[in-house]
């Protein structure tokens, strides 16, 4: 692969990843050109880019996955290259291809290798021929009931019923008994074509309450081919991730070496370039299997560069363009332990519900190892329209327990009024016995823990409305009054945060 230089990029997406695009295209002397829909109009990514496009309406099939849209911008802002970020369009290989035949730069893995593994089924058949480890189940989707009982008795209940051309938890199916099979199969099925556009479902043993592993891979045009460790994903709503930690802190050195050469060799398989990553569930008995490759930029990846030194996004922006990887695998070692939340605006007290709101305050923690990655800012609106994500707070430490108390002490830094988010979840999880000791599994969640250990909705909501108040008026004076100091710290306190309860104050 000859060295192709890039001067212009467009940033095909929104939020967070497309600020960390935008940052990391200006700090290589690159121009970034932003794309946004109407209701991201006064958005982060938009006022950081060098040049922003309106695409379309809200909705994001009327903006951000049209495809041609996005090329006819990239042609009028003469951008040479094109990052998906992730989400959207980044694992659609069609639209990768025709970013390459347009004769633009592809920051991404090759469309082939996006195709090997977007079918779940066919990547299983690839991986399997690789000597890669897969979940006991069909290589091939399956249509008929009568041959998912057929099969679900050859494997064994519990089985898991999964969308072969999706994730995130669309199309997938927990089945424990055999005469739940049908509707279960029928209901993934419908999801899978709502969600995905194909219907195709496919069996594996279920592996009940595993650990999620998974593995960061980079590879370059060259052939060469390094993992950057695991980062452990265990602790999830509805299939979701919502709290990541690298290393894992229970996994064997030699779990871990045999999982990452799986990795690799899993890259290799389907001559992948750019930045990936292979999924893993791993059971209580230190056996794992490989789940999936997501062949995109992940939400997670900070937590992986705190602990690596690598900067992934300027690794994708460097072998896009053709250069080899500057490292070698023995050139790499974990480097103390980094901890990532996903702050959402959602209630986890109400399962997790979405909460899209005004941002009336909204100020981010600091201090030594704190990185917080978003694309908000005081007074704009999450939208209804897209991921309620506000930001994702990542901490290092020395140590694990260093890191679990730079997480606490900057998640109680944080000041957010106007919509609810996901920190006290956090807070409770971060002093959990079994989360504190490393012990933990994909059933961490459950609507009794978090009725154990969140408070009610209504709790002191005068307290957090008397906080709001006051920290309007001391944004409007543009000082923090004496008297005023103590109440905002005591109702902070007092309200876990100036918690969501203040979502009532406009």
């Amino acid at each position: 692969m000859n060295i192709r230089p890039f001067k212009r990029v467009l940033v095909a997406n929104r939020g967070e990843i497309a600020v960390r695009i935008i940052r990391g295209c200006h700090e290589r002397g690159l121009t970034a050109v932003a794309v946004y829909s109407t209701a991201d109009a006064d958005a982060l990514h938009v006022r950081m880019a060098d040049q922003a496009v309106c695409i379309g309406p809200p909705a994001s099939s009327e903006s951000y996955l049209l495809g041609d849209r996005l090329l006819a911008v990239a042609a009028e802002t003469g951008c040479d290259a094109v990052h998906p970020g992730y989400g959207f369009l980044s694992e659609n290989a069609g639209f990768a291809k025709k970013v390459i035949d347009a004769g633009l730069v592809w920051i991404g893995p090759p469309p082939d290798a996006i195709d090997a593994m977007g079918s779940k089924t066919a990547a299983r058949q690839k991986m399997s021929a690789a000597g890669v480890p897969v979940v006991p189940g069909t290589l091939e989707a399956i249509h008929d009931p009568a041959e998912a009982l057929t099969i679900g008795r050859e494997i064994g209940f519990p089985l898991m019923l999964k969308a072969a051309a999706g994730g995130g938890g669309k199309g997938m199916r927990l089945v424990h008994r055999e005469a739940d099979l049908k509707d279960a199969l029928l209901g993934a099925q419908g999801e899978a074509q709502k969600s995905f556009g194909d219907a195709s479902v496919y069996l594996e043993r279920a592996i009940v309450n595993p650990r999620h592993i998974e593995i960061q891979v980079l590879a370059d045009a060259h052939g060469n081919v390094v993992h950057l460790f695991e980062r452990d994903c265990s602790i999830q709503r509805r299939h979701q991730k919502v709290v990541e930690e690298a290393p894992c802190p229970i996994l064997p050195a030699s779990t871990r070496e045999a999982m990452a050469g799986a990795a690799v060799r899993a890259a290799k398989a389907v001559d992948y370039v750019g930045a990936g990553t292979c999924e893993f569930l791993l059971g209580d008995d230190g056996e794992f299997f490989f789940l999936e490759m997501n062949t995109r930029l992940q939400v997670e990846h900070p937590i992986t560069e705190m602990i690596s030194g690598i900067d992934l996004l300027q690794a994708q922006l460097r072998v896009a363009g053709g250069e080899p990887l500057w490292f070698r695998q023995e050139d790499l070692q974990i480097r103390g332990h980094a901890i990532e939340c996903r702050i959402y605006a959602e209630d986890a007290r109400a399962n997790f519900r979405p909460a899209p709101g005004p941002l009336h305050v909204y100020r981010e923690p600091g201090g030594p190892w704190v990185r917080v990655d978003s694309g908000v800012v005081q007074g704009m609106e999450i939208p209804i329209h897209y991921d309620p994500m506000v930001a994702k707070l990542v901490v290092w430490g020395a140590t694990r327990d260093e890191a679990i108390g730079r997480a606490k002490r900057a998640l109680q830094d944080y000041r957010v009024v106007g919509t609810p988010t996901s920190i006290p979840f956090f807070l409770a999880t971060f002093e959990d016995p079994r989360f504190l000791a490393g012990h933990y599994t994909t059933g961490f969640i459950t609507p009794e823990w978090l009725d154990a250990n969140l408070e009610p909705p209504d709790a002191t909501v005068d307290l957090a409305v008397a906080a709001a108040a006051i920290a309007r008026l001391e944004s409007e004076l543009g000082r923090k009054a004496p008297a005023a100091e103590g109440a905002i710290s005591s109702a902070w306190k007092r309200t876990g945060r100036w918690r969501e309860a203040a979502r009532g104050w406009r």
